[in-house]
């Protein structure tokens, strides 16, 4: 059975889809709010568990392990952006990576996957993005910092008491259940499915046509998790998971354009000031040769996918 935190999140209940399709049982943990999605609500209480957890309670983590037979774990949770105090923040951040590697020890589990994230790079101009560059200690992001905290923390603690550890380094990912709309592409298709105006503007400002990044469609992320996960032998302890190269804004508005032909969004031209003129995006190499992940999705693969699922009257 393969435990995971945050599992009815976003990248979680991809991942558990994923696992679930090659034959693995999953535990799933909710902060607070349940989730059920029409996709995976069937196997709810069959192959796939549910069970209240906030990780930075050990003995409630403690409680699942003795519930359940669990041989492997990937750790999703995180609390969510500038919801917390700096404090908390670290707290929570902190205290739940230390509980869930202790876990991870004490079970004896085969694998503990850890999520870290392609904001890591965020200081290499150099592309591709690959898993052996060297980044630097300064972060410009919460992500960032926690990211690159979790990988030098786990990777120590890995190497002191022999777990077999894998850090996930996730794209900007998209898709089906995501909710906080943070990302262009999310906000183009929901925007274009109800017809009404794209926001352009995301948390770091406008979003213009040249930008974008390495944007990987939840259900590929979702199935690399798992691929990296059920692997008897990987030949490294990180691994990228994204699409692999680079996408523009561009390109998912042409996207959403082709399937609902009468929609606009005035994303400005060009890129934006100080971004550089190359996308940046990861590198697929070790994945794809480890356990043979290559994303299914096209752009306009994922996009209509997208869109039919919303309007097929499926809930966020």
């Amino acid at each position: 059975m393969i435990l995971i935190t945050g599992g009815l999140g976003f990248i979680g209940l991809h991942t558990a889809r994923a696992l679930v399709d090659m034959g693995e049982g999953v535990v799933l943990t909710q902060y607070r709010v349940p989730r059920a999605p029409a996709f995976i609500k069937d196997d709810f209480g069959k192959t796939a568990f549910i069970e209240q957890l906030d990780v930075t309670d050990a003995d409630g983590l403690a409680a699942i392990g003795r519930r359940h037979q669990i041989d492997s774990i990937i750790h999703l949770a995180v609390p969510g952006l500038g919801a917390l105090s700096a404090a908390e923040d670290f707290r929570v951040n902190m205290t739940g990576l230390l509980n869930v590697l202790r876990a991870a020890e004490e079970w004896k589990v085969k694998r503990v996957s850890i999520a870290s994230s392609l904001a890591i790079y965020g200081s290499i101009p150099e592309l591709p993005h690959r898993e052996d560059m060297t980044f630097s200690l300064s972060s410009t992001n919460p992500t960032e910092a926690y990211k690159k905290a979790y990988e030098v923390l786990a990777n120590h603690y890995a190497d002191r008491t022999g777990v077999d550890l894998v850090n996930l380094r996730i794209a900007a990912i998209w898709g089906p259940l995501y909710h906080s709309m943070s990302n262009l592409p999310s906000r183009l298709v929901h925007a274009a499915v109800k017809g009404v105006p794209a926001k352009i503007d995301g948390p770091r400002g406008p979003s213009y046509l040249e930008d974008g990044g390495d944007l990987c469609y939840a259900p590929d992320c979702g199935r690399g998790i798992a691929l990296l996960q059920v692997a008897t032998n990987l030949s490294g302890r990180t691994y990228n998971i994204g699409a692999g190269r680079g996408v523009k804004n561009r390109e998912i508005l042409e996207a959403v354009q082709k399937v609902i032909p009468g929609f606009s969004a005035a994303l400005p031209e060009g890129h934006a000031p100080g971004s550089g003129d190359e996308v940046a995006y990861m590198d697929l190499s070790l994945i794809k040769r480890d356990v043979g992940y290559e994303p299914k999705f096209s752009t306009d693969a994922a996009v209509a996918d997208y869109i039919a699922w919303l309007q097929a009257g499926n809930d966020e």
